[in-house]
């Protein structure tokens, strides 16, 4: 674990409430803004609340409301409004929200201004110009407001895709991207933010800026994983390849973590007898096996893997594991404009299953199309919806672990703290997954931070991300979660297991320093925030910086 004081000279004191910005300064300059600008403005309670909550609905309305909500018609929009704030005598709050997918109110404005980047979309004279696909060059110009979903619309159209998707498509481009956007894909081709060529940004002084590896790149790499805090994507170029028509999905099932972990680095392996074997490889901890078969996340589109004998037979291994299995979920894209046929995955499908180790005879396969196996958590959204159990509150928690810890990690977290002292499985819902990645397949030069080892800081080339991603539905879950998210830290705290959040919240810019960053990537993003948002306008709700930058 990292230790770092941050200095007082560049401590930033906590994010503001709605009444240390001035009301009256904000108000005339949203009056100059309707007058100068195509955007839409609403200061009205209906839209400033929708604007302060958000996927994990963990925060209080009241304290997260920002002033107005900005309905921008272009990116020259956003930069008057941001520059309007940078002049200002009291630089106010802006966040640009997309789906409001974040879970620890991080794109909120507090006393501020939220800006509904969908409206981009909404003003758009010609929607394709917003999904731009070029087939000669092989890329899509997607705007940053764009959902995935809509991205792998337009490039199938074409008999293209992107390489690196997001489990779930129904998030938006700007997003993901200034997060990372990871899944199942990442190990072979990186996380979204490897694979883009170009955005278009607007910086904290209202600046719009194209930059590339080529052109700005200190933008760029700043951008990319730098959780909105240098920039709002209002575009990006997405490189694509040809797109397979189909998907051989495969499920095995673990008895014990050493087993599955293995298997996975096994597969994700560039070198190996099942090297190349899976376009795809995620993996699931399973202390409910009720959960595991009418898992919402992960069942093909019209069916389920397991037929009630199967279900039993699951049931009987969980009892003799102890009440914790382990799953392997892969998949291989063959068929369409991709070069790989079907006898080609039967032919490595069949090497797989005779040379991993998961319990025999719980072993499943299924073929779907490609469109169904990207869109699979979208259909478990649906069901949700219909049954009441999507707009609850989500108190998730998402880990990277070095590879050297994982065991360790599984041993005191998965058999420990999510499980009750008498070995009863906890109540709640949701998905815990972890899956192993790759760092060659990242790059270093952008803001996203990934885990190291050591005093000395290693970094080794294999990592884990964890994702706890429960859903909180009966009275008490939410504070019982919240409870069993604080004691994993104090877990890896106490067992020296260095971890860094994915999708990361702290309450202080000190914990931001010293807990995710470190000395040498705070010290990066600090200068890059000074550089292009030196008056800390852009999102705020992060707590990792406000006005003044510097105390």
């Amino acid at each position: 674990m990292v230790t770092l004081v941050v200095p007082p000279t560049l401590a930033a004191s906590p994010p503001p409430t709605a009444s240390s910005t001035s009301s009256v300064v904000i108000d005339d300059i949203i009056r100059g803004l309707a007058d100068t600008t195509a955007g839409r403005i609403r200061t009205d309670a209906d839209a400033t609340s929708r604007a302060s909550t958000d996927f994990g609905t963990n925060v209080t309305v009241d304290a997260a409301r920002p002033a107005a909500v900005f309905y921008p018609s272009c990116a020259a929009d956003i930069a008057a409004l941001l520059r309007a704030s940078s002049a200002s005598v009291s630089p106010f709050p802006v966040s640009a929200r997309g789906c409001g997918h974040s879970t620890r109110g991080q794109a909120t404005a507090p006393g501020g201004v939220v800006i509904d980047m969908p409206s981009l979309g909404r003003h758009a004279t010609n929607s394709s110009a917003r999904l731009a696909v070029s087939v000669d060059g092989r890329y899509i110009d997607a705007g940053g407001e764009q959902l995935w979903v809509d991205v792998r619309h337009a490039t199938l159209a074409h008999g293209l895709t992107p390489r690196s998707w997001t489990d779930y498509l129904h998030l938006t481009v700007g997003g993901t991207l200034s997060n990372a956007g990871i899944s199942g894909q990442a190990f072979r081709h990186g996380p979204q933010i490897s694979n883009v060529l170009e955005l278009d940004v607007v910086t904290g002084t209202g600046e719009m800026m194209t930059c590339s590896k080529s052109k700005e790149a200190d933008l760029f790499d700043a951008v990319l994983g730098g959780l909105g805090q240098f920039g709002i994507i209002t575009r990006a170029r997405i490189p694509l390849v040809p797109a397979p028509a189909k998907a051989r999905w495969v499920r095995l099932l673990y008895t014990g973590a050493a087993d599955l972990t293995g298997d996975q680095e096994r597969l994700i392996d560039e070198r190996g007898a099942l090297a190349g074997l899976m376009d795809y490889v995620e993996g699931s901890v399973l202390t409910d096996v009720q959960g595991l078969i009418g898992s919402w996340r992960s069942q093909p589109p019209s069916s389920s893997f397991y037929s009630e004998a199967d279900a039993a037979r699951i049931a009987a291994l969980a009892k003799e594991a102890g009440g914790v299995l382990y799953c392997l979920d892969g998949a291989v894209y063959y068929g369409g404009a991709s070069d790989t046929t079907a006898t080609d995955v039967d032919k490595g499908v069949e090497v797989m299953l005779r040379e991993l180790r998961y319990a025999r005879g719980l072993a499943f396969v299924q073929d779907v199309s490609y469109v169904q196996f990207l869109d699979r958590v979208s259909t478990g959204e649906r069901r949700l919806r219909d049954e009441g159990l999507w707009e609850v509150p989500h108190p998730w928690l998402s880990l990277f672990l070095p590879r050297s810890r994982i065991l360790d990690f599984a041993a005191g977290v998965f058999h420990g703290v999510l499980r009750r002292r008498d070995g009863a499985a906890v109540k709640g819902g949701g998905p815990v997954l972890v899956y192993p990645m790759n760092r060659g397949k990242w790059d270093g030069a952008t803001s996203a931070v990934l885990p190291t080892v050591g005093d000395g800081q290693e970094e080794e080339e294999v990592f884990y991300t964890v994702g706890i991603l429960r859903s909180a539905v009966a009275d008490g879950d939410l504070r019982r979660m919240e409870e069993q998210n604080a004691e994993v830290a104090r877990f890896c705290e106490a067992a020296g297991i260095p971890c860094t959040q994915y999708l990361p919240y702290y309450a202080t810019p000190e914990e931001w320093a010293a807990r995710h960053f470190g000395p040498g990537r705070w010290d990066r993003f600090l200068r890059r925030k000074r550089k292009y948002d030196p008056m800390a306008i852009l999102s705020r709700g992060q707590r990792i910086f406000s006005y003044p930058l510097l105390a």
